[in-house]
């Protein structure tokens, strides 16, 4: 047997990690950029984060939701506080996938309504709901298309407000910044006009912050830049558990648990929740909120005065880059001349940084002369 082949794999083999460089089979260091799409938020193998872990194994590494497990309300206890969301509800999952397919069965619960509006090229997952939901034909599969989903544009507030209207639609979900599709920053004014339509027609609004969250921008979430928003559904994941398989909803106080709504057997484990705990100290003890707006500030003045550079976007450490050429074969000789990993997009002019959290101000140096050797080089 075989893995079944649907990854396009870059030829290295990293075996070894810590903080921002990965390390391949002949000892070649390479820096991190991309953090596995934006999941290495405190740096690999941290050492508070293999601490807490070992730790944890030493004692119990799983039992199911069927027992009491203490270290899910601490770590719920210190997400709310630090997230800014201690009145709310958490229910833990695996990933992003699983935590947007549990909020939008929430908002169909909580309206008895059967359908959602989403957003052209959003990324909401792979699994039966979210594809759906997810801007690209290719990996909806006939069995995933029956769901009733409405496909609009960023600022389209009528077109919103007519599927409302209809009184059918259970929710919106709309995600923090658009990760996949290369850094889309929605604006606050769309974003709060959402929330007041949801409001006025009983339906509800659910940030997807699965790569957006986390402290990525500077803020614990990216939906923190708009000042006065209380979504009713926040999905998180990738961030949360720097390698570690975790993810959550975070639960508005209006929602009422019963036993049997919701269910999972890995989800909240104790390991899962030991390193949950670990990413949520180190963000808090090293400022790297603080560190992420710094230096992706920085960062993003500097790229935008590469001649070759059309356009950047983001806030903090979630990056979008579009060059005057394909991107592919930047990123090519990026990995392979200069040996730092960066992220593709949905648009081939587009490269994506999701670097960790911790990374530094000469770190980044090496990046912007490196992009900047490699497109004179090709000019030449």
């Amino acid at each position: 047997m075989k893995p079944f082949d649907v990854y396009p794999l870059i030829d290295i083999t990293p075996v070894k990690a810590l903080g921002t460089t990965l390390w391949d089979e002949e000892g070649n260091a390479y820096l991190d950029l991309y953090g596995g799409h934006a999941v290495i938020s405190i740096g690999h193998t941290h050492p508070h984060f293999v601490d807490r872990i070992t730790t944890q194994l030493n004692q119990i590494a799983f039992y199911s939701n069927s027992v009491k497990i203490p270290i899910q309300q601490e770590f719920s206890e210190k997400l709310g506080n630090l997230s800014g969301y201690p009145e709310y509800e958490l229910f833990l999952c695996n990933s992003g996938a699983e935590a947007n397919e549990n909020a939008l069965k929430m908002a169909s619960f909580a309206t008895g309504k059967d359908a959602f509006i989403t957003f052209n090229g959003a990324f909401h997952g792979r699994t039966s709901g979210v594809v759906a939901i997810t801007d690209n034909p290719k990996i909806v599969a006939p069995f995933n298309s029956h769901h009733k989903v409405h496909f609009l544009s960023f600022g389209d507030l009528d077109g919103v407000e007519e599927l409302l209207k209809n009184g059918h639609v259970a929710g919106i979900i709309i995600e923090g910044i658009q990760g996949v599709n290369g850094i889309r920053v929605p604006e606050a004014d769309f974003v709060l006009g959402l929330a007041d339509l949801c409001k006025k027609y009983k339906a509800k609004l659910i940030l997807d912050e699965v790569q957006s969250g986390y402290g990525r921008t500077g803020r614990f979430f990216a939906h923190h830049w708009i000042e006065g928003l209380r979504p009713d559904l926040i999905t998180i994941a990738k961030g949360m558990g720097n390698g570690f398989p975790i993810g959550g909803v975070l639960i508005h106080p209006d929602f009422k648990a019963s036993y049997g709504l919701l269910g999972t057997t890995f989800g909240g484990n104790h390991l899962a929740c030991a390193a949950g705990l670990a990413v949520l100290e180190v963000i808090e003890k090293e400022r790297l909120m603080e560190n992420a707006l710094h230096q992706g500030t920085w960062v993003m003045e500097e790229l935008s005065k590469i001649e070759s550079v059309t356009d950047v976007r983001g806030k903090g450490l979630m990056i979008g880059i579009d060059l005057d050429r394909e991107a592919g074969s930047v990123r090519s000789e990026l990995v392979h001349k200069f040996r730092i990993f960066t992220g593709s997009a949905a648009g081939k002019y587009t490269i994506r940084l999701l670097p960790p959290l911790s990374i530094d101000a000469k770190a980044l140096h090496l990046f912007i002369d490196s992009l900047q050797a490699v497109l004179e080089l090709k000019e030449a």
